[in-house]
């Protein structure tokens, strides 16, 4: 179930022949949402003779639109759609806007522009990986502290918060395919002298070194 996506999207611009072409990047999660991104940027370049967009859209089914919005046949949405399907993104909107130059590209030199133009804004947006898994709730004596935080290490898993009592309780975020692995080893590198519960369901993602953590709707 996990995912690479766009965080924080970018606009970035390049210009061929003296056409500018402007990318805009949003992360979408929903057609209703990508659509009112549109209508901002047709507002925003309200004298752009064309805005060409692709979204890729995770839902029951995967969600893939485009559209050329005037320019010739698959010389747009198509290079931008290939761009993220290419980068393996999902729940992405690209939208390039285009103002003419004069000069006419050709089919090759518009699926180049439009494809250059979608890379340059995936290139200055942030991208993350989302990880589905649980908040694990680990309780063990002082005595075994040491051995969990060594076995959670080894896997790369983040410690959220730790509470210290009569005993210790770690909270700690988990990937779904890793859980069974992580408590086995757990249960075995203590005798058996933890407890271990699973306190729901969320999504995550490190972002600049830091955990951002989405709760499970």
């Amino acid at each position: 179930m996990d995912y690479q996506t766009v965080y924080q999207g970018a606009g970035a611009e390049i210009v061929e022949k003296k056409s500018r072409f402007i990318s805009s990047v949003f992360p979408v999660s929903s057609e209703e949402e990508a659509m009112e991104y549109l209508e901002k940027i047709k507002k925003q370049y309200w004298d752009a003779r064309h805005h060409c967009w692709a979204y890729v859209i995770r839902a029951d089914r995967t969600l893939e639109r485009l559209s050329d919005d005037g320019e010739p046949g698959g010389t747009a949405g198509k290079p931008i759609l290939d761009v993220i399907k290419g980068a393996k993104l999902e729940n992405v909107l690209i939208i390039v806007t285009r103002y003419f130059g004069g000069t006419l590209l050709g089919t090759g030199g518009l699926v180049r522009a439009y494809t250059s133009a979608s890379r340059e804004g995936l290139a200055h947006s942030t991208i993350i990986t989302r990880i589905y898994g649980f908040k694990l709730k680990i309780q063990t004596d002082y005595t075994g502290l040491g051995k969990i935080q060594y076995i959670l290490g080894q896997a790369g898993l983040h410690i959220t918060d730790t509470a210290y009592t009569d005993s210790v309780e770690l909270t700690v975020l988990v990937p779904e395919k890793e859980e069974k692995m992580v408590a086995a080893k757990i249960t075995e590198g203590t005798n058996g002298k933890s407890i271990i519960r699973r306190e729901g369901t969320c999504w995550f993602a490190e972002i600049d070194n830091e955990i951002k953590v989405w709760e499970q709707e």
